[in-house]
């Protein structure tokens, strides 16, 4: 399995992190040669710290991509809160409330799990 996230330090619970997270996963498809992953997982990491960002008190947030075989890649986002993300159905209004609906469309399954010291939501 390729991985990159065990070796990449916490970083701040703000919005500028989540271009620090699609360098992460550019740089990460780039080496495996699944760049025509790149856009789909830019998106999705970028929604998935958006939406840590947003909805945790914690500090810090680590941002994780790996890819178990040939054209499977899981991209992960653990943040300290307890509190589970939930699919919205945004009104056509809303400025907010799409994220997880375009994660949703762009993956073949996501999800969160509870973790000791908060939630790990990933996608793949």
């Amino acid at each position: 399995m390729r991985s990159l996230g065990s070796r990449i330090p916490a970083w701040p619970c703000a919005a500028e992190s989540a271009e620090s997270a699609r360098r992460l996963v550019r740089t990460a498809l780039a080496a495996w040669g699944l760049e025509r992953l790149l856009d789909d997982g830019i998106l999705i990491v970028t929604e998935l710290v958006a939406n840590a960002v947003q909805h945790t008190e914690g500090r810090r947030i680590r941002v994780s991509i790996s890819s178990p075989s040939e054209n499977y890649v899981r991209i992960g986002v653990v943040d300290k809160s307890r509190t589970m993300p939930v699919r919205r159905v945004a009104d056509d209004n809303d400025v907010r409330g799409r994220g997880l609906a375009l994660v949703d469309a762009l993956t073949s399954r996501w999800g969160t799990d509870r973790v000791p010291w908060g939630k790990a939501s990933g996608a793949s």
